[in-house]
């Protein structure tokens, strides 16, 4: 019976480790900056692809902000609420997800997009890159949930 119950206990344990292995989530964005705390992305996954919402901005002054300088759909629409993570998909492993875009809301730009999540799922690193990978700017976001 002890056995059992440690067997289920480790089975629990590795089924959240790996839970938390996933962008899905709630997650904190950093200014490049200032490292200062910008906003809260919920990430999604609709049957395996994965999309990402402003969920709050912290600056209470940038509230109300608008996606002025978006070239898109998004033109002049509130960056709060504001999906700026489309269409990320998983590696064969499970382990990276691609595929994607990512817009930035304060120049409006829109790059392809490379989710990593690190440090036992605690962190993600977001990529966003023109062209190949290798030419670009990664941020590390930090789970809030």
């Amino acid at each position: 019976m002890k056995k059992t119950f440690i067997a289920l206990a480790l089975a629990a344990a590795a089924g959240a480790v790996l839970a938390q292995s996933t962008p899905v989530g709630l997650w904190k964005t950093i200014d490049d900056v200032t490292k200062t705390e910008k906003s809260f992305v919920r990430i999604t996954d609709t049957s395996g692809v994965l999309s990402g919402k402003i969920e709050k901005i912290i600056d209470p002054a940038k509230q109300d902000s608008k996606c002025e300088q978006c070239s898109d759909e998004r033109k002049d629409k509130p960056v709060l609420g504001m999906t700026i993570l489309r269409n990320a998909r998983p590696d064969a492993d499970k382990l990276i997800w691609e595929g994607g875009d990512i817009l930035d809301p304060n120049d409006g730009k829109v790059y392809k997009l490379r989710l990593k999540p690190v440090d036992g799922g605690k962190k993600l690193e977001v990529r966003g890159f023109i062209g190949v990978a290798l030419f670009g700017k990664t941020q590390t976001w930090i789970r809030a949930e």
